[in-house]
């Protein structure tokens, strides 16, 4: 598996906006992020920050029902 890159909130939300999620609103410095399919709809906290640490990048990514490889591409 490889390592996940350190990572601004702004280029998360780059990718998770790639793949259909959209930001729906923000409190302080978190922005919500929803994405609606027909079977389900996933809601993906993304704290606001210069650098996200590798084990909340792993729970955001976890949130978008995405594989660390299947982020890692959309970057």
């Amino acid at each position: 598996m490889p390592k996940l890159p350190t990572q601004s909130a702004r280029e998360v939300i780059r990718a998770l906006s790639s793949q259909g999620f959209q930001v729906v609103s923000q409190k302080g410095s978190h922005i919500k992020m929803k994405k609606i399919t027909p079977s389900e709809t996933r809601i993906v906290i993304v704290p606001d920050h210069p650098e996200i640490p590798a084990g909340t990048l792993k729970s955001i990514i976890r949130q978008a029902g995405m594989t660390d490889e299947e982020f890692i591409r959309l970057l």
